[in-house]
C-alpha cells in the first residue's frame, strides 16, 4: 500500500511496536500475540492488528506473531534495514546530547555529520565526529548521501538552516527548535518542543490543582 494512504498515526505506532518488539527478542520470546502487545503497549489489540496489516499478513491465528519475523517486516517498513545518514546542524548542548546518544545507538540511522555557525563551536570534537562549518553543509550532504536532518538552533536561525538543508537535497527534517518552519509538501517535518511539552504536562497535575472556572457569556 503506498505511504500516503497510510495515517500518521499508524507511521509513529510502528517505532513503538519494533521496540518492545526488540526487547521481546533480547529475552529470546519466539512470538507474542496482539492482546500481549495490547496490554504491555497499553493499545487496543484490535488496532494493533489493523495497524500491521496495512502492510501484509504478519500474524496466524492461534499463535500469533513471530517476533523476529515481524521485526524485520517493520525494519523494512520504516526503511531502517539499510544505514540512513543523518545531519544535525546545532552543536549546543541539545546538539551534542543528541549526538553522543545516538553514537551509542545500535541502529542503521546514524548521525554522521555535525555542523555549526559559531568559529568557536568549529573544529571540536563530539564523540568521533568533527564539527563542520556552516559552508561545507551542501558538499556534506551530497558526499555522505545525507536524507534526514537534525535542527537544534536558536528559533531565529531555524528556517534559514531549515532552507539549506532541504535546496541541500534532504527529504526530512526534525525541528527541535521551538518555531514552525516552513517547507515544501514533498518535505517531512516533525516537530518536537520540550517547553511546549512541559508546560502542557502541568495541565494533568492534580494536587493543588483548582477547578476551572468559565463565564457563562
Amino acid at each position: 500500500m503506498k505511504s500516503d494512504k497510510i495515517s500518521e498515526a499508524v507511521v509513529r505506532r510502528l517505532p513503538v511496536y519494533l521496540r518492545y518488539l526488540n526487547a521481546l527478542h533480547k529475552r529470546e520470546v519466539a512470538t507474542v500475540s496482539s492482546q500481549e502487545l495490547g496490554q504491555r503497549l497499553d493499545l487496543n489489540p484490535a488496532q494493533i492488528r489493523k495497524d500491521l496489516a496495512y502492510f501484509g499478513d504478519f500474524g496466524r491465528k492461534g499463535i500469533g506473531y513471530d517476533v523476529s519475523y515481524l521485526i524485520e517486516k517493520i525494519r523494512h517498513i520504516l526503511k531502517i534495514d539499510q544505514q540512513i545518514n543523518v545531519v544535525l546542524v546545532g552543536a549546543g548542548n541539545l546538539g551534542q546530547a543528541l549526538s553522543n546518544y545516538n553514537a551509542y545507538l545500535k541502529d542503521n540511522m546514524k548521525i554522521v555529520a555535525v555542523f555549526d555557525a559559531f568559529p568557536d563551536k568549529v573544529g571540536t570534537k563530539i564523540n568521533t565526529l568533527v564539527v563542520q562549518p556552516m559552508d561545507e553543509l551542501e558538499a556534506t550532504v551530497k558526499e555522505k548521501n545525507i536524507r534526514i536532518g537534525i535542527i537544534t538552533v536558536p528559533d531565529f536561525e531555524a528556517q534559514h538552516v531549515a532552507d539549506r538543508l532541504i535546496e541541500s537535497g534532504i527529504g526530512a527534517i526534525l525541528n527541535f527548535a521551538p518555531t514552525t518552519l516552513k517547507a515544501p509538501a514533498n518535505i517531512r517535518i516533525h516537530a518536537t518542543d520540550f517547553t511546549t511539552d512541559l508546560l502542557s504536562l502541568a495541565y494533568y497535575l492534580e494536587d493543588g490543582k483548582e477547578e476551572t472556572q468559565y463565564d457563562s457569556e
